[in-house]
């Protein structure tokens, strides 16, 4: 064999030897490319179920805090209910008293009983007063109070459903 034809020869194997590395390398490519398509895809759908799963946790969250509002709304017209029930007790009270401190004026023949009867009549006219301001407090204080503990049900309620 000549050198032209032994190196014909090498080059034609050196040529087969490079075609074969192309073609494993170009296989690797498209496996890599499939895998890395398979991952991705893969990826694509736990990011979809990911966001899914926290849109449905927003709204359960968002419908525990309507529910809370509505329940507290309930709660404050209750409460309302309830303080025009004491509004009205305690004006019926104060009419009465209004009417004693009036019964205790009546005057009489005696001078010594018409003195003791207006010294009564100050005095149950100042009970009187007195007894309309501390209603009108207590009520006050009871309209807070409810407000308060309404408002604070409701934020409990709110962070309980925002920490579920």
């Amino acid at each position: 064999m000549t050198w032209p034809v032994r190196l014909g020869l090498l080059a034609l194997v050196l040529a087969s030897y490079w075609g074969a590395y192309q073609h494993g390398r170009s296989v690797e490519r498209s496996q890599a490319q499939a895998a890395s398509a398979q991952r991705d895809g893969a990826e694509r759908l736990a990011e979809a179920a990911g966001e899914r799963a926290a849109r449905e946790e927003e709204q359960q969250r968002a419908k525990a805090q309507e529910e809370a509002r509505a329940h507290a709304h309930e709660q404050h017209q209750v409460a309302d209910a309830g303080a025009a029930g004491a509004d009205a007790a305690g004006q019926r009270l104060q009419h009465g008293a209004g009417q004693f401190a009036a019964a205790v004026s009546c005057p009489g023949p005696d001078t010594a009983a018409v003195a003791r009867g207006q010294a009564a009549t100050r005095a149950a006219m100042v009970l009187s007063d007195l007894l309309a301001r501390a209603d009108a407090r207590a009520g006050e204080l009871a309209k807070a109070y409810d407000r308060a503990r309404i408002a604070g049900e409701q934020c409990a309620q709110e962070y309980d459903a925002l920490a579920e």
